[in-house]
């Protein structure tokens, strides 16, 4: 299995099996990190992070404090697709895996500006 993005019309395909999607919350300009999976039955939320709490930012009960960032496992749930919105108040989305993290634009080459992008699980042919 890989990870097709989809912006604007172009489709980027990456091989990998787990990624982390970081972005700074728009309001509170906290930073916010989510672990995902990349399996046959779609994408699956492993571990969100937040650096802080404010509006609209809460932590869930049974998050805990580790090194600063309030982080928490939720329940698996594969998702066939996520779906990206980006304001532009507070930077692009990151895309990091094997030690190296990009924006979307990087990824896709080119500014993803106003564009919703969407997450899939998909299969190289």
């Amino acid at each position: 299995m890989s990870l097709c993005l989809a912006s604007a019309g172009v489709v980027k395909t990456l091989s990998v099996a787990a990624f982390t999607l970081a972005w700074t919350h728009s309001i509170e300009k906290t930073a916010w990190q989510e672990d995902w999976r990349v399996t046959p039955a779609g994408l699956e939320l492993t571990q969100a992070r937040i650096k802080g709490t404010g509006a609209g930012m809460e932590p869930p009960p049974e998050a805990r404090l580790v090194g600063g960032w309030f982080q928490w496992s939720p329940p698996p749930l594969p998702r066939p697709e996520v779906v990206l919105g980006n304001s532009g108040a507070a930077g692009e989305w990151l895309l990091c895996h094997a030690g190296r993290c990009q924006t979307l634009s990087e990824i896709f080459g080119h500014p993803i500006g106003a564009n919703v992008t969407t997450m899939s699980a998909c299969e190289i042919p």
